[in-house]
Formats: structure tokens, C-alpha cells, sequence
């Protein structure tokens, strides 16, 4: 994920084993960073949201499909890890991205996100979105 979401070729260490810097832009902040230590992989949805929204009823292979889904775009994120643990295990209900004109693609892909997982949303999840996107143009 460091190396695919770096918008400069990122450096690796002398084995060619670990990315050591290189540039990536966290729109969950609207930052830049150039350590790969300062960022998480999130699951865009979170394992414990998704176990939650039907996650749990899930084969043990599409679990792990699910958590190393490197085929759908943003279902893996490299992004702060400030911000990563903040956001938690919530959805849109408790936590949106503290980056504001990152909020309504956020809902847009949490939502696809969804959608092609067959995952379900419980009411105050459905309200956050519909709330979201009732302001986004």
C-alpha cells in the first residue's frame, strides 16, 4: 500500500524489503507526509464495523479476502495514524474525517464500500450518511 499510494517514487531500504520514505497525501487530514512511520493502513471500514454489519456470518476465506482486499481501491488507505486511531472501529455516526472537504467522499466510498461487501447499515449509521451527502454537491 506505501509503495501504490506514494505520489513519488518511494525509497527502499538496501534489501528493497521496506519502503523508508516517500510522499503520501492522507485525505482523512489533508497532510502530506514523507515517513511511512507517521502512517496507518486503515480498513476503510473498520474489521470490528464490518464483523458488526453482517461481517460475522462470513466464510473465514472472504473475511480474509475482505481484510486484504487489494482489488477495490480504497478499501485499504495509507493515511495518519493519528488519524487512523481516532476514527477506531466507528462509522459516520461517530467519526467523520477531521479533513471537511474530504467528508463527502468519504461517505460516498464508505457507502460503495458497503454495497459491494453486501454489508449492512443500522439506523444512526444511514441517518450520518443521508445527513453527509444532503450536503455535498
Amino acid at each position: 500500500m506505501l509503495i501504490a499510494e506514494s505520489v513519488q517514487i518511494p525509497e527502499m531500504d538496501e534489501r528493497g524489503c521496506r519502503v523508508v520514505s516517500g510522499r503520501w497525501l492522507d485525505p482523512y487530514t489533508g497532510l502530506t507526509f514523507t515517513d511511512p512511520g507517521d502512517l496507518d493502513i486503515d480498513h476503510f471500514i473498520p474489521l470490528a464495523e464490518v464483523h458488526r454489519s453482517g461481517g460475522d456470518t462470513w466464510t473465514a476465506e472472504r473475511r480474509e479476502a475482505y481484510a486484504n482486499d487489494l482489488f477495490h481501491r480504497d478499501g485499504l488507505i495509507a493515511v495518519s495514524a493519528s488519524a487512523n486511531r481516532s476514527k477506531g472501529d466507528r462509522d459516520p455516526a461517530d467519526w467523520l474525517p477531521p479533513n471537511e472537504s474530504y467528508q463527502c467522499d468519504y461517505v460516498r466510498k464508505w457507502v460503495l464500500i458497503k454495497v459491494t461487501w453486501g454489508l449492512d447499515m443500522d439506523a444512526d449509521e444511514q441517518g450520518a450518511v443521508q445527513r453527509v451527502l444532503a450536503g455535498c454537491s
